[in-house]
């Protein structure tokens, strides 16, 4: 199937190839580093893109090919750590919410809209803030802020499922509400949240690189993309030392959005393409 949408869909193509280069890059990324991406090198600072430096070099003489090489395993793993982390919990939060209903349901859906009332890129810079510029406090803004997107989609999914006859045939049967639960609605409603995954591991990308842009991701001097643009700015006159791990950022971004974009097509009827 994976190889048919490939011929038909185009964009579909293209994401695919695009991620697959990123994250086989990201496995590889100290082997093929040409250089040590800390290592300085004051003579050459500066330097712009050419044979020995492809990327150029930045205000301290850091080789900026091999930091962006780097820098792929710390922005792809927070995308995917992030992403991985907000749907399960969105997904076992909405769907408990979506099977008991009534008042509990009421309850935690007004809990999740409590956490989406706030624009999310502000209220990830206040919790990033407030715990302080690290890696780990990024993710745990992000996880915060992106899963009641999933308890959404997940409680609508088993509001949808939880009447269907399967389900009824296994009450029928004695099974219990945690097997009804687990083994009969979950593995029914998960596509369109695998969807939405898709969909938003470009996002989170662009998010964790927007913080680290205003210092509250991975601190100095990790190779993270976000604080390289954010390098790039403050010595604009040199374009490369930006320009390529914007690049990257923007890639990888619209890679994972087309495969998402395409998914999503794929599984909804009334824009399925016939394969």
């Amino acid at each position: 199937m994976l190889l048919r949408m490939m011929k038909n869909n185009l964009l579909f193509s293209i994401g695919v190839i695009v991620c697959t280069l990123w994250i086989a890059i990201a496995f590889v990324a100290p082997v093929i580093a040409p250089y040590n991406y800390l290592g300085q090198d004051l003579a050459n600072r500066f330097q712009g893109p050419g044979a020995l430096h492809w990327f150029g070099t930045d205000s301290i003489g850091r080789d900026v090919f091999s930091r962006v090489l780097v820098g792929s395993r710390i922005s792809l793993v927070a995308g995917l750590v992030t992403i991985i982390l907000a749907s399960f919990i969105g997904m076992i939060y909405g769907g408990i919410a979506g099977y008991i209903g009534g008042l509990v349901d009421e309850i935690m859906m007004r809990l999740s809209e409590m956490v989406m009332a706030f624009p999310g890129i502000i209220l990830a810079m206040t919790i990033a803030a407030a715990l302080g510029p690290s890696l780990y406090n990024t993710l745990l803004a992000m996880v915060i802020i992106w899963w009641p997107n999933y308890a959404r989609v997940m409680r609508s999914m088993v509001i949808a499922n939880k009447e269907n006859e399967y389900v009824e045939a296994a009450r029928s049967l004695g099974a219990s509400h945690f097997r009804i639960f687990f083994h009969e609605i979950m593995p029914n409603s998960i596509g369109p949240v695998l969807v939405l995954a898709t969909l938003d591991f470009g996002n989170a990308i662009l998010l964790f690189s927007g913080l680290s842009f205003l210092g509250l991701g991975s601190p100095p001097p990790a190779p993270e993309w976000g604080a390289m643009v954010a390098d790039g700015v403050l010595n604009f006159n040199y374009w490369w030392i930006g320009t390529f791990p914007g690049l990257a950022i923007l890639t990888m971004s619209v890679g994972a959005n087309f495969i998402g974009d395409s998914l999503r097509d794929f599984l909804d009827p009334r824009l399925r393409k016939e394969i």
